[in-house]
């Protein structure tokens, strides 16, 4: 007969994850030489994955107010990391763009955050590195599918 682990519960899973997504700031924050606020990089991610959107779905995807998405926006676009275009169909929608050196920070930020997560997994045994690996990949599929569906339809689920 074979023994069956129980499965975690999902306020379990979401305690570990939090702990780790703690962790992840600690070895993120050494990795960083950031210009960017938390705020800033939500931002700029967001555009990376948002090309072209205006400044009212960049609010409501922060759970902010327009002026206060404006000025993050203001600061981005003075260090050159955001570029605002007028929109095609209407003169005063603006659109706003990560710009080539926003693109070039987040890939340099990324991979000094890389070099430090390779640190760590390193020093796994493999087997627990393609738990986590299968279990990331199934999270950030269904935390993309919920972003993604959250900002289409201008909701913010709790």
């Amino acid at each position: 007969m074979t023994v069956t682990a129980p499965r975690p519960r999902p306020d379990e899973v979401a305690r570990v994850t939090s702990t780790a997504v703690e962790l992840l700031e600690v070895l993120w924050g050494r990795a960083s030489t950031a210009p960017a606020s938390v705020s800033q990089l939500r931002v700029l991610f967001i555009l990376e994955h948002h090309e072209g959107i205006n400044l009212r779905t960049l609010a409501g995807s922060l759970a902010s107010t327009p002026p206060s998405t404006s000025r993050l926006c203001d600061r981005l676009q003075a260090v050159g990391f955001v570029e605002r275009t007028v929109s095609a169909t209407s003169r005063r929608e603006v659109r706003l763009h990560l710009s080539k050196r926003g693109r070039a920070f987040l890939d340099d930020l990324r991979e000094r955050r890389e070099r430090e997560l390779r640190a760590v997994l390193e020093q796994m045994p493999a087997a627990e590195r393609t738990a986590l690996l299968s279990g990331l990949e199934a999270f950030c599929e269904t935390a993309a599918s919920r972003i993604h569906h959250d900002t289409d339809t201008g909701t913010r689920t709790a």
